[in-house]
């Protein structure tokens, strides 16, 4: 999981900024425990991985321990995955209640998922422009580095905070958390969380939102539903982008589709373009059915 891509490490940090402001808020990842305060919830940051991990009580001594195993007697693998499960454990406690927060204030939160270049930014852009006088929004843009994509959602008008993770390969529920208590959505608004391209770690990590879309493009292969399974089992709709070059690439749409199906039989569909337009009525009109 993460302990592989490097995101779990103490160098890598998160930065959340507004368009604009030059200032940078640094936290490290994994490094943090939530406390209680109202609705949301405060963080006391901790340097070391190994004492946050100690002081949840989890793999007391484990390096020390290690050392008086005979050679080749290395528990490192059942170290990992206790390890990961307790981070997992803890995101999803303050997922929930993120989303009591979310549901206490009417916010729909779209957590949109997919691996890079699939269009996410573009259909956000499309979308807000299109219902912006009929709709609240907000984002929280997620993304290694660059303020590239909280840009273009700037220029729309709307409320924006950028997540830059640094070495992370996903948002987590800590940093919705903080994200949201900087940007306050609205009552009754729409929050967008584009997380960062990738269709492995953020399948794994609940942000506390209503609806997980998954976005896949015509550019891709039909086989990403059997490649990457846990996206498209964890996910309520999947967005077919870029139909207008279905003349010009090989990519079956019902293919994928029953990929998809035979991973969530449940997974709903909506095929559009949001270059050309084609098939964003359907978007528009499952969003709204989503409000809450």
């Amino acid at each position: 999981m993460c302990d592989t891509c490097g995101c779990g490490q103490p160098d890598s940090t998160i930065r959340i900024r507004r368009p604009g402001d030059p200032s940078l808020h640094l936290q490290a990842h994994s490094h943090e425990h939530p406390h209680h305060h109202g609705d949301m919830e405060h963080t006391h940051p901790h340097e070391h991985f190994l004492e946050h991990t100690e002081a949840e009580g989890h793999e007391q001594d484990a390096e020390h321990a290690h050392h008086f195993h005979e050679p080749g007697h290395d528990h490192s693998h059942g170290t990992m995955i206790r390890v990961e499960q307790d981070l997992l454990a803890r995101n999803n406690q303050l997922a929930e209640r993120n989303r009591g927060y979310f549901e206490a204030k009417h916010i729909t939160a779209i957590n949109l998922v997919s691996s890079p270049g699939s269009g996410k930014t573009s259909l956000l852009e499309r979308t807000i422009q299109e219902l912006r006088q009929e709709i609240s929004f907000c984002v929280v843009e997620g993304d290694l580095q660059t303020m590239l994509d909280s840009d273009r959602i700037h220029k729309t008008g709307v409320p924006v905070i950028q997540i830059n993770t640094g070495n992370g390969c996903h948002l987590d529920a800590l940093m919705v958390n903080k994200a949201v208590r900087e940007l306050e959505p609205a009552d009754h608004s729409v929050l967008f969380i584009e997380n960062v391209g990738n269709l492995v770690c953020p399948s794994l990590f609940d942000l506390g939102e209503s609806k997980r879309v998954v976005i896949v493009s015509t550019t891709e292969g039909e086989d990403k539903p059997l490649k990457y399974p846990n996206m498209f089992r964890t996910s309520h709709l999947c967005v077919i982008n870029k139909t207008d070059l279905l003349p010009y690439v090989d990519f079956q749409s019902e293919k994928a589709k029953a990929y998809a199906l035979q991973v969530n039989p449940h997974l709903e569909f909506i095929e559009l373009s949001a270059k050309s337009g084609e098939g964003l009525s359907l978007w528009f009109d499952w969003l709204k059915q989503k409000l809450l």
